[in-house]
């Protein structure tokens, strides 16, 4: 498998150091390799910026420190060998296993200021979804900076799996999209060790978890992508993606998600790379959790 992991700290370290005017033109040129895979309308500079992308609106002393840490520190060759060892590890887990033939990797500095980056998901998230393609944006704290790799460990594990599980959009469902982000954040755990696995299955706990839980393996039967992205990421997502809300806690989904895979492996004794190829409902009955249909 080919990785192309596009030297985007570099390219956003002399395109912070432009005039400002100069800055939305050279980050469409950064963005448009990848314009295809956006399912989104409208201009580049704009998604960037709606996503959490840092602004190329205004200066921001914050940036070229950040861009140069990000450079010093090779984050760039840290996702290029992250992947190579995930790949490495499903590959030898599960002979046969079908990947991408190449995997593009776009890195975006995120936006300090942007609250739903850096409340909501942790300061850093990851894009899996179109064929070919990583999406990963972060603002390199002490905290983020050592993880971003594992989120492209994370995003690359649902690029391995829906080469081998069908993901339809109008029938996936909560089940399976929950299932996916365990097992994607479990697969972490299982390449680099829990302390590489980022916030989001541990944002919800106690009481809290536990209606979560209950919510949604209710609703695990439920279909469709206009309806399972609020079972995962919670209501904040929901209503920022013109969704209903669903009276589920923000980011609950993966840890509703990790707690369904641990019981699956616990039952089954199948390590998280082997069970990358098994559906949803699979994983669900093995866990002990019924899946009642819409």
């Amino acid at each position: 498998m080919e990785f192309i992991v596009h030297d985007t700290p570099r390219v956003m370290l002399d395109l912070a150091e432009l005039p400002l005017e100069r800055r939305a033109g050279a980050l469409r040129d950064m963005l448009a390799p990848m314009r295809e895979a956006i399912p989104m309308p409208g201009d580049l500079v704009d998604i960037h910026h709606q996503g959490g992308g840092f602004r190329v609106d205004r200066d921001d002393d914050r940036y070229l420190p950040a861009l140069r840490r990000l450079v010093g520190e090779d984050v760039r060759g840290q996702i290029e060998r992250a992947l190579h060892a995930a790949w490495s590890h499903l590959s030898g887990a599960v002979p046969g296993i079908k990947g991408p033939d190449s995997l593009q990797v776009m890195f975006v500095l995120g936006d300090p200021d942007n609250s739903y980056l850096t409340e909501i998901t942790g300061g850093y998230y990851g894009m899996g979804g179109s064929p070919g393609w990583l999406y990963l944006l972060a603002w390199p704290s002490d905290d983020v900076i050592g993880r971003i790799a594992h989120c492209a460990v994370h995003e690359f594990h649902h690029q391995v799996r829906y080469h081998n599980v069908e993901w339809n959009p109008v029938t996936v469902t909560v089940g399976e999209h929950v299932v996916a982000e365990g097992l994607a954040e479990a697969f972490v755990r299982e390449l680099s060790g829990p302390e590489a696995m980022g916030p989001w299955s541990a944002m919800v706990t106690g009481s809290e978890f536990d209606r979560a839980y209950e919510k949604i393996t209710a609703d695990a039967g439920l279909a469709g992508m206009a309806r399972t992205p609020a079972y995962v990421l919670g209501d904040s997502a929901a209503r920022r993606f013109g969704q209903e809300p669903v009276g589920v806690p923000d980011m609950a989904g993966y840890g509703v998600g990790l707690r369904i895979v641990d019981a699956h492996l616990a039952a089954s004794g199948l390590t998280v790379a082997e069970s990358t190829v098994l559906s949803g409902a699979e994983i669900l009955r093995s866990a002990g959790v019924s899946a009642p249909a819409a």
